[in-house]
């Protein structure tokens, strides 16, 4: 990635980053050992990558991103919610995420459970908050809800969890990862176009791009999972082999897994054609098929 380019994706971050946490005040201090808890997840970084979609594809629109950033924290706090949970002796049992303990390790189980519950839930308040008309606002939360339930993430983990140790073919795995991890990053992407006010064929170019790299995105996941360092990943290697999960790694092999990311990568790069400036998210596409981390 350019220079220029990284310090876009750094800007992004960093904007993010500034709005990424739930004050504690005299009202709330009851409250206080939650709200750690889940600053303790929101502060543990990572890529911030469905911020940086959400951003990068409200500017290439021509929306304002100072006004969408409040909406890219919103996306941001529903991932780190699904991250607290995804954590939890009861689904994957990982004790660190990000090289920190796990929020269940800090703070206990039914802290955490709280917090992600929370996480599920302030989201919908800074949008209803947020500076957009009514309609907006509207079609901002209907896109997220619908992204989160049955019909996307918490959908994709429920299919997940009940085809653990069972042989899977490249059609269900597909579903799977769509809803799982491939929804909340289409969502980013579409509500920054709708954020900007954007037309349908570039509200379509988002979606097919997203769900492109979303599914790349998973891929390389999985191949970590196999190929990463512990270190540098900041959580361990192996649960899916230890949890008995068919991954596309496992389906396809490693260098068959790769093939098709890489492949994904390209489509998701044809997709942006009705975008001028597309640049950037060229550049991000490759740059997450190629990842370490």
């Amino acid at each position: 990635m350019t220079e220029r380019n990284l310090q876009r994706m750094r800007d992004y971050a960093a904007m993010t980053e500034k709005r990424l946490s739930i004050p504690i005040t005299e009202k709330n201090a009851l409250q206080r050992s939650v709200i750690d808890a889940m600053n303790h997840s929101l502060s543990a970084g990572g890529k911030r990558i469905r911020p940086v979609l959400l951003l990068e594809f409200c500017r290439v629109c021509g929306g304002d991103i100072e006004k969408a950033a409040d909406i890219a924290v919103a996306v941001e706090m529903i991932h780190t919610f699904s991250l607290i949970h995804d954590d939890m002796p009861c689904m994957d049992d990982d004790d660190m995420r990000r090289g920190k303990p796990s929020c269940h390790k800090a703070y206990g189980e039914a802290c955490a459970l709280l917090a992600g519950d929370a996480l599920a839930i302030y989201p919908f308040e800074l949008i209803a908050g947020s500076d957009f008309s009514a309609e907006t606002k509207i079609r901002l939360i209907s896109d997220l809800s619908h992204s989160v339930g049955t019909e996307g993430m918490i959908g994709g983990q429920i299919i997940d969890m009940e085809h653990e140790g069972k042989a899977v073919d490249k059609e269900l795995l597909t579903v799977l990862c769509a809803h799982k991890t491939g929804a909340l990053i289409r969502t980013a992407c579409r509500m920054g176009c709708i954020c900007a006010g954007a037309d349908e064929e570039l509200l379509s170019a988002a979606d097919t791009y997203a769900e492109k790299i979303g599914l790349a995105f998973q891929i390389i996941d999985d191949i970590l999972d196999i190929t990463g360092d512990e270190k540098e990943l900041g959580k361990p290697i192996g649960s899916d082999a230890e949890q008995n999960k068919y991954t596309f790694a496992t389906l396809l092999g490693v260098d068959g897994a790769t093939e098709l990311a890489e492949r994904l990568t390209n489509e998701a790069i044809e997709a942006l054609s009705p975008i001028n400036d597309r640049e950037f998210l060229i550049e991000l596409a490759k740059m997450l098929a190629e990842r370490k981390k």
